[in-house]
């Protein structure tokens, strides 16, 4: 039978603590950089809550508006007459 030589490994490599592996940062770093942004989204959308608009019919709070309203009910009517074929 062959013998197998043990080539000396260098210690340097096998004896480093798992932070100091860069693959490790690309693994963990990427879904906890995502988590810490969820909490951030969700801590504005805590902090600055959008304000509830009344949709009610015929209350136009702006001038402006009124176009939008107008498309918004014109869009929810049924048409009047039958289109020609």
């Amino acid at each position: 039978m062959s013998q197998v030589e043990n080539k000396p490994v260098a210690h340097a490599e096998q004896s480093k603590p798992w932070w100091r592996y860069p693959i490790v940062w690309l693994v963990v770093g990427g879904p906890a950089v995502v988590v810490v942004a969820s909490f951030i989204t969700a801590a504005l959308a805590i902090k600055h809550v959008d304000p509830v608009l009344d949709t009610s019919a015929g209350q136009v709070n702006a001038p402006s508006e009124a176009p939008a309203i107008q498309a918004r009910n014109h869009s929810a009517e049924q048409l009047r007459q039958p289109a020609d074929r």
